[in-house]
């Protein structure tokens, strides 16, 4: 079974389970066989072998495990997780690469995927933090390092992670002026990190559902923008592109399996590989170098082309999460009741991870937001939900204690406490300029000309994501005695 796992994943920090990771089970059919069918016994080296009734012992086949068959139970829904992987690692990435070696050496053009990634800023936060380096030397080596491996195009997710926080703003609006006749508009909830949204559709099935943002990840939007725009821009098919992206958490992967990804057409995801900040370190390891030993080109000095959607590296205000409170409360006082707020201070409340902010007048309270970080948290604000005691309008969810930094698969401290690198991993974060989304041109030119406007059919379907209860199957053997 070792073999199934990435290399780089490992069972940390396991501090905030909802129950035992044992219960993880994939269930089976078992079909019936004429004339066979007996005890069933493991061999020293772990293989399973049935005994027939004639004494004859059959080897069994082991099953596969694949992020499609994932119950989003506890073994994976906590602050740190392992997954079983068969096609989201580093291996499935150097596979390709591989490939298209081949192909080229065997002058099969047409065969040889274009490759591109896309990385988050939390991890390139991470691995900054771990080499000792500034975010901007840190970006020009992570763009050499993966072009030197043969990709094309380097994005930044902040791109598109501005598109979820205007898109949340207006659904936050659309919402609240529909809460008196709409039940279950309010409190939206945000739906950025897929082990909370795999957590609600395990658990809490279609009660929770409807209060969930329907806005797309900033990873699943720049999935659509390579698969559909990018695409076309090339002359490409989406299945000619292979879209990799660099994430802080290992649910990334789970979210980029969800068959609401898929094009069926072309038989491909708008994100084929997930590799999460501990697995870029594995790599770099497995090459022999460090972060700090790759030399950074200009583009023009290595003869590449330049990504149209290459920019200075900015961040937004707000938690490290992506700060969809932050925004979205502003928008909200600005566009509901005339404030324009700034400066804002948020109210710690049981702990640093379980803040709120409140926006008043006249002793009334207009806007009442929280952020909730860690399972923990996460439980207490969905029962208040459920007994219909929730005081608030809006709660930015993260599964992860202290958000998106400090993630299941950010790299872990090494010669300081996780505190202090925490600690580095924010100020790295913070470091950049802050910008507002709907200040951002190239923004508004691909609203125009890729979805065709900001209210069009197309920009529902590339922007926005729907949920779906999963039934709980009940099964003998969760039975607790």
């Amino acid at each position: 079974m070792s073999s199934m796992f990435s290399g780089a994943l490992q069972l940390t920090d396991l501090n905030d389970f909802i129950t035992p990771s044992q219960e993880c089970v994939k269930p089976v059919k078992l079909v019936k066989r004429e004339g066979k069918g007996g005890s069933v016994v493991v061999s020293d080296d772990g293989d399973y072998f049935e005994t027939n009734q004639d004494g004859s012992k059959e080897k069994l086949e082991k099953a596969q495990i694949t992020l499609n068959d994932c119950l989003a139970c506890s073994g994976c829904i906590t602050s740190a997780e392992s997954i079983l992987i068969t096609q989201q690692s580093q291996e499935e990435l150097y596979r390709v690469i591989g490939e298209n070696a081949k192909h080229e050496m065997n002058n099969e053009m047409d065969k040889v995927k274009t490759l591109v990634v896309s990385i988050s800023p939390q991890s390139r936060a991470s691995l900054a933090a771990r080499y000792k380096l500034d975010i901007q030397t840190a970006s020009k080596k992570l763009t050499s390092f993966f072009q030197n491996l043969g990709v094309k195009y380097v994005l930044d997710t902040t791109l598109t992670r501005e598109f979820s926080l205007i898109e949340s703003q207006k659904e936050f609006i659309r919402r609240f002026k529909s809460k008196d006749t709409q039940p279950g508009s309010l409190p939206m909830l945000s739906s950025a990190c897929p082990g909370w949204v795999c957590y609600a559709e395990k658990t809490h099935g279609e009660y929770i559902l409807p209060y969930l943002s329907s806005v797309k990840s900033p990873q699943q939007i720049i999935g659509s923008l390579v698969k559909n725009y990018i695409s076309q821009k090339h002359h490409l098919r989406p299945d000619q592109i292979y879209h990799i992206t660099v994430m802080p958490c290992f649910d990334k992967k789970l979210e980029a399996s969800r068959d609401d990804f898929y094009n069926n057409d072309y038989e491909t995801r708008d994100v084929d590989c997930v590799i999460t900040s501990v697995e870029v370190e594995a790599m770099l390891i497995e090459k022999g170098i460090t972060l700090n030993g790759i030399v950074s080109e200009s583009l023009e000095e290595k003869g590449l082309e330049i990504s149209p959607f290459s920019t200075d590296l900015y961040t937004h205000s707000g938690s490290t999460s992506g700060g969809y409170s932050d925004h979205i409360f502003v928008h909200a006082a600005k566009e509901l009741f005339g404030d324009s707020v700034s400066n804002l201070q948020y109210k710690t409340l049981r702990n640093q991870d379980l803040k709120e902010i409140v926006l008043e007048k006249d002793g009334q309270v207009l806007l009442r937001f929280a952020i909730a970080n860690g399972f923990r948290n996460i439980q207490n604000i969905v029962q208040k939900l459920k007994r219909g005691k929730s005081p608030y309008h809006f709660v930015e969810v993260m599964a992860c204690p202290s958000g998106c930094v400090n993630g299941g698969a950010q790299i872990r401290a090494v010669d300081e406490s996780p505190k202090d690198l925490l600690l580095r991993m924010e100020e790295l974060y913070y470091s950049l300029p802050e910008k507002k989304p709907e200040d951002n041109v190239l923004i508004k030119h691909l609203y125009e000309d890729w979805l065709g406007g900001e209210e069009s059919p197309k920009a529902k379907e590339m922007l926005h994501t729907q949920y779906h209860a999963i039934e709980k199957i009940n099964n003998a053997l969760l039975i607790k005695w």
